[in-house]
């Protein structure tokens, strides 16, 4: 199932270069399922960047196919990417167009970052446009499997370890009918000899 995007805008005030605080509205993209989680999230993130009040004044559903972030990047550009197909009844060239938003410094990083998203692509693709985006940060979705992971080497450390075995007393009497079990059966070899 592909992540639905959300472009949620923000406003609040923010401290400018001169130092004077100003009103500013700003878009962020959150992975939910719904308007209301959107919002929801949107809400804790925001919590966590600005102390002072902040107000949701718009939240629409993205339109981006993908999200790609890369390292050492700080800024988001909108890829415009052209699927072209072949269709045999008419013989004309049909083009699917989508958007990337992929993480760059500039817009040419932006365009070789597209296109090495793009290089497992069976079909034939054109990059028409390349824009900077207004969305400030991306924040996907984590199922908490993140913090599993001690959980599955806990697991995995107990799976791959030799289970001790405790000794009752049953259990010593099977192993001493067995022991006894295997000599008599190598003397009885022993006498045949």
């Amino acid at each position: 199932m592909s992540a639905t995007w959300y472009e949620c805008k923000v406003k609040y005030r923010k401290m400018s270069d001169t130092g004077a605080q100003k009103v500013t509205t700003e878009p962020y993209l959150v992975d939910a399922i719904s308007y209301t989680e959107a919002e929801t999230r949107i809400n804790e993130e925001m919590k966590a960047y600005i102390s002072d009040e902040f107000k949701i004044t718009n939240i629409k559903v993205a339109n981006f196919a993908e999200i790609h972030p890369f390292e050492n990047t700080d800024r988001w550009f909108k890829s415009k990417v052209s699927l072209i197909a072949f269709d045999e009844e008419s013989g004309k060239e049909r083009k699917t167009n989508m958007y990337l938003l992929v993480q760059a410094n500039d817009v040419k990083e932006a365009y070789d970052n597209t296109v090495a998203v793009m290089k497992d692509t069976m079909g034939e693709y054109t990059i028409p446009s390349i824009t900077e985006s207004p969305i400030m940060d991306v924040f996907p979705y984590f199922s908490g499997e993140e913090g599993e992971l001690d959980h599955i080497h806990k697991f995995n450390e107990i799976k791959d370890s030799v289970p001790e075995v405790e000794e009752t007393e049953e259990a010593k009497e099977i192993l001493e009918d067995e022991s006894l079990a295997l000599v008599n059966a190598d003397v009885d070899l022993d006498e045949e000899e």
